[in-house]
């Protein structure tokens, strides 16, 4: 199990402390140094189940976020080649990962699991650059938190762009029978589920920020930056659902030409079934202890050779499949290979 971490950086007055894989003695400490948390916010920080939220007190407002994490994102693909189509299967899966944030007038705590690397390294940005600290942390505890969400949604949108990939890899394989890909559609709708359900709290969360909540604490304008970040949220939600479409196109394409490719094959196997009825007939009757013409009981045929009744069942057994066949084609149950492919 990995260690609780708990850094902080300081400047001109205002605080950021972040917090990975919180435990209850931290949190307990935070209260002990002055921090004026409530108790079921606390509760909610540790839990790893909450629905994204915004509990607003006098001192301070507590969100609860949702975001994909890029190191759990799959691998999964379609590598097309100049002389085949390979699949490279991934190991992990696509899943969110809750972002827990108090914020007040000259303090920002993020709380998280230490797996969203974005976080992670906008924190260590602020820690080792000075001047990277001066931009971010110059000016207010709203503009911070701003920089935090449009770091993570810009992530989002390099996760979306490989979900974009896929589908492009996809749209390829699907007309190809020599590759399967219903699992890669499988996986691909369950990810574009998952975002969705993470962007469409999201966009809300944000909205009412910039309306109302975070102004409090700054004295600028915050609600350019934060329409900024709104905006980008909505051409993810975009992409999100143009993406669903695409995939629900695919997976029903994908269906029809299974369903189609069955078909011709349970086709041709009964039609070579039906055309071998008749050999099949005629040989149970000569297969019979009974008396039949050309048999051994009554003298076999020798107008023809030795081999003469073996002849004449195979020119019976083969008229009779030829003129099943003509039927068959006739009523357009067999057609000819240069039709099919027009």
């Amino acid at each position: 199990m990995l260690a609780t971490r708990s850094d902080t950086i300081t400047n001109k007055g205002l605080t950021w402390i972040n917090i990975e894989r919180p435990t209850r003695e931290v949190m307990t400490e935070m209260l002990r140094n002055g921090y004026p948390f409530h108790e079921l916010n606390i509760e909610d920080s540790l839990s790893k189940i909450q629905i994204p939220k915004i509990d607003r007190h006098s001192d301070y407002i507590f969100i609860i976020f949702h975001f994909p994490t890029t190191s759990s994102y799959p691998t999964s693909t379609i590598a097309v080649t100049s002389t085949k189509k390979q699949k490279k299967n991934g190991s992990t899966t696509l899943r969110f990962s809750q972002l827990s944030v108090f914020a007040g007038k000259n303090f920002l705590v993020t709380v998280h699991q230490g797996d969203l690397q974005p976080l992670n390294e906008l924190f260590q940005l602020c820690k080792n650059n000075s001047s990277q600290k001066e931009e971010l942390m110059g000016k207010s505890s709203g503009y911070l938190l701003h920089t935090i969400i449009d770091v993570l949604v810009d992530d989002l949108l390099h996760i979306l762009m490989k979900i974009v990939g896929n589908l492009q890899d996809i749209e390829d394989a699907v007309f190809d029978d020599k590759v399967g890909v219903v699992k890669e559609i499988s996986l691909l709708r369950r990810e574009i589920t998952i975002l969705r359900r993470i962007v469409f709290p999201l966009k809300r969360i944000v909205s009412e920020i910039s309306s109302r909540d975070i102004q409090k604490f700054s004295e600028e304008d915050l609600t350019e930056y934060y329409n900024d970040v709104e905006d980008h949220i909505n051409k993810v939600l975009e992409v999100l659902e143009s993406s669903k479409e695409t995939i629900e196109i695919y997976k029903d394409t994908d269906f029809m030409l299974n369903t189609e490719k069955t078909n011709q094959i349970l086709a041709i196997l009964t039609i070579v079934f039906t055309l071998s009825i008749p050999v099949t007939v005629i040989g149970t009757f000569y297969g019979m202890n009974i008396n039949l013409p050309g048999g051994t009981e009554i003298g076999p045929w020798a107008f023809l050779g030795t081999y003469t009744t073996l002849i004449v069942i195979v020119i019976i057994s083969a008229a009779s499949a030829l003129l099943m066949y003509w039927y068959f084609r006739k009523v357009g149950w067999i057609s000819s290979p240069s039709s099919s492919k027009r």
